[in-house]
């Protein structure tokens, strides 16, 4: 055996690695563990199996997690920081507010879908339908359309931007596990996610209209707006300059990077400016500056605790996925696998795509289907022919395939929308296949044109 590997056999690596992501997917759904308890125990049984280093596989471990952690955990924290802001001083619907005014009432389906694919940037696809799904009610009564044309937009580009664009913890996990860059992953990803969007806005126009979903009268009034508090909601620009201010930054300093040279002084600022802590961190500034009077103690002490207890998990589980991909570069299963791939004739960019569906569709987990895209793909990709940004970007647009009855974000915007089974079937679980297929295409066309 070389100095440093797990094992030379490649039927044991393989036979692990299948037992550890089959352990993973039984204990999340049929023993409803913890994701960090069922990423956890797998990863260590493994060191049980027969033919492994185990000194070997105890280094691998601390590695992989240790690397993964230190260049993401505060970026996570800062990340869950600023989300808490936008939550809790009514920044999210400022914005919901401002793209009905820009697009209008008329095309309010249309809004509410630029308003999801904001918001699921910053924000849990879940809170984010939970904060708007009052409005949601009242824009659907008074404009007389039914909640499979209003919600499912706004359904499919809420989890869209969860998924796929940073800094909510699953695509900021997936940016480490691959070592992605971060700025091109935020340029990339939100433009496959406007595009996904707009299809998954025409899949509700088509389809909505034919769905038995009333809106209910009972959610009316219980907006910021409808109860008088609209004096406490921040202005437009308060509102948008803490989401947008830290992508611009990130993104830029990757955008400029590529087009100025390396030592001009643009450059030089970026370099500081666009580094991700930076970024949030000035973006969470602007965000606490939202707070009203009253929420002066809040933010210093529930908001932050909060957003801890929120990235202490994710953190965790992008180590342990940190750990998995470290443990599998040490292994001939990359390259068997890798060949594998080859000799099905399918493009390489699949796997991680298909990695990303099982593991939402089998857990109902976006966040997991990321992670494990990750994992999983990130030391195949030399082998792949495939770039950071490439296999990052398809991992994610497979993980929001399909949301149905094992999801808990599904049944959240079923119960709020007072929608049917069989009609939110078709319109949530319809929408993020659409959402899906369409961002895949577009990663996959960014990808052949050299892109990504």
């Amino acid at each position: 055996m070389a100095p440093g590997m797990i094992t030379d056999n490649a039927l044991i690596a393989l036979a692990g690695l299948i037992g550890v992501v089959a352990l993973l997917f039984l204990t999340i759904t049929r023993f409803k563990w913890h994701v960090f308890l069922a990423v956890l125990v797998p990863i260590v049984l493994l060191a049980l199996a027969p033919g492994i280093d185990r000194k070997a596989f105890i280094a691998a471990f601390e590695q992989g997690f240790g690397r993964t952690v230190q260049s993401i955990a505060v970026v996570i924290v800062l990340g869950s920081l600023l989300a808490e802001a936008l939550k809790h001083t009514g920044a999210i619907e400022r914005i919901t507010l401002t793209m009905i005014r820009w697009v209008g009432e008329k095309r309010m389906p249309l809004a509410l879908t630029f308003t999801g694919y904001l918001v699921g940037i910053p924000i849990f696809s879940d809170v984010g339908f939970v904060i708007l799904h009052p409005l949601v009610h009242s824009a659907a009564i008074r404009t007389g359309l039914n909640m499979g044309v209003m919600a499912t937009g706004l359904v499919g580009a809420l989890m869209l931007t969860h998924a796929i664009v940073p800094p909510t913890p699953g695509p900021l996990a997936a940016v480490a596990l691959v070592q992605a860059d971060m700025g091109k992953v935020i340029l990339f990803g939100s433009i496959v996610c406007l595009v996904a969007s707009l299809a998954g806005w025409l899949y509700a126009l088509v389809v909505g209209p034919r769905l038995e979903s009333p809106p209910s009268p009972e959610f009316v009034g219980q907006s910021f707006a409808e109860r008088g508090l609209g004096h406490t909601v921040p202005t437009p620009v308060r509102a948008f300059t803490p989401l947008l201010l830290p992508l611009v930054l990130i993104a830029g300093q990757s955008l400029f990077a590529l087009v100025l040279p390396e030592d001009h002084i643009v450059n030089a600022a970026m370099r500081y400016l666009g580094w991700p802590v930076v970024a949030l961190g000035l973006g969470v500034l602007f965000a606490y500056r939202n707070a009203t009077t009253d929420q002066r103690s809040e933010r210093t002490g529930t908001w932050v605790e909060n957003a801890l207890r929120t990235s202490a998990m994710m953190i965790m589980v992008t180590g342990l996925g940190g750990s998995l991909s470290q443990i599998l570069r040490e292994t001939p299963a990359v390259d068997v696998i890798a060949r594998g791939m080859a000799t099905t004739g399918l493009p390489p960019l699949f796997l991680p795509f298909v990695i990303g569906i099982v593991g939402n569709m089998i857990t109902g987990s976006a966040t997991v289907g990321v992670i494990t895209a990750a994992s999983i793909s990130a030391p195949m990709m030399p082998a792949l022919g495939l770039s950071p940004e490439a296999t990052m970007l398809a991992g994610s647009s497979g993980s929001i395939i399909v949301k149905y009855v094992n999801s808990s974000y599904f049944w959240v915007c079923t119960s709020l929308s007072r929608m049917p089974l069989r009609s939110a079937l078709l319109a949530y679980g319809g929408v993020t296949l659409v959402n899906g297929v369409s961002a895949f295409a577009v990663v996959f066309l960014l990808w052949s044109l050299g892109m990504v």
